[in-house]
């Protein structure tokens, strides 16, 4: 397998350095497409600061995180492609997690659940806003995934572009999710490590990135 990663990033000075330089240090890894979206702090400068022949650094306009994954899609050159946020809260070292399904024929489409896996307690509203979506999903897909709302989903790179992406911001995890679900793709889900931040740290989803997800959820349901 070769795996391209793609990492959207926004105003991650504090982390992206430290997760370029874990990524690149995983075998599986063959190509690193950093998209920054328009970053107002020093994030481009903690990117350049890692050299490796892996990575490849593209910058646009603030648009989102959407947005910035579908840029990266048009660039990547691996046969799988890996989401990667830019903020620690996933660890590359779990990656090797995510490939073993795929290089061992089990399965074409793997997620990493952060409700499987050891992780720090979750903030109380986000959980809860979670596990709302998982149900939705799972109730209107008849399926039963933990967590699709998660940033690992380990795919493959033509299966991904044929989904034919169109969301900009968070909603675009959802999209991903009930469009493979409505192609009857089964997907397996493997238990990763998490570590959430709070608002105070830089997270940047909120409330209204749920009622975005619901109808981004409910249109591809019935109105797709």
């Amino acid at each position: 397998m070769k795996l391209s990663v793609i990492v959207p990033v926004y105003n991650e000075q504090a982390t992206v350095r430290q997760l370029l330089e874990k990524l690149v240090k995983v075998s599986q890894v063959k190509q690193v497409v950093v998209v920054d979206d328009g970053s107002a702090d020093q994030t481009v400068h903690e990117i350049k600061k890692v050299k490796s022949p892996k990575i490849e650094l593209f910058q646009k306009d603030n648009g989102g995180k959407g947005s910035a994954v579908r840029l990266g899609l048009t660039k990547v050159t691996g046969d799988y492609v890996l989401i990667q946020d830019a903020d620690m809260e996933y660890d590359p070292e779990d990656i090797p997690i995510m490939v073993e399904p795929v290089t061992k024929g089990k399965a074409e489409v793997v997620y990493g659940s952060r409700f499987l896996g050891p992780h720090l307690n979750l903030l109380f509203w986000h959980r809860v806003g979670n596990s709302m979506l998982n149900l939705l999903v799972n109730i209107l897909y008849n399926t039963t995934l933990s967590d699709m709302e998660t940033c690992y989903k380990l795919v493959p790179t033509q299966v991904l572009r044929d989904l034919n992406l169109v969301s900009n911001s968070f909603e675009l995890e959802p999209e991903i999710t009930c469009k493979l679900l409505k192609r009857s793709v089964r997907i397996y889900e493997v238990p990763i490590s998490y570590v959430g931040r709070d608002f105070s740290q830089g997270k940047k989803i909120t409330w209204r990135d749920g009622f975005s997800a619901v109808g981004v959820i409910l249109k591809q349901r019935f109105f797709n």
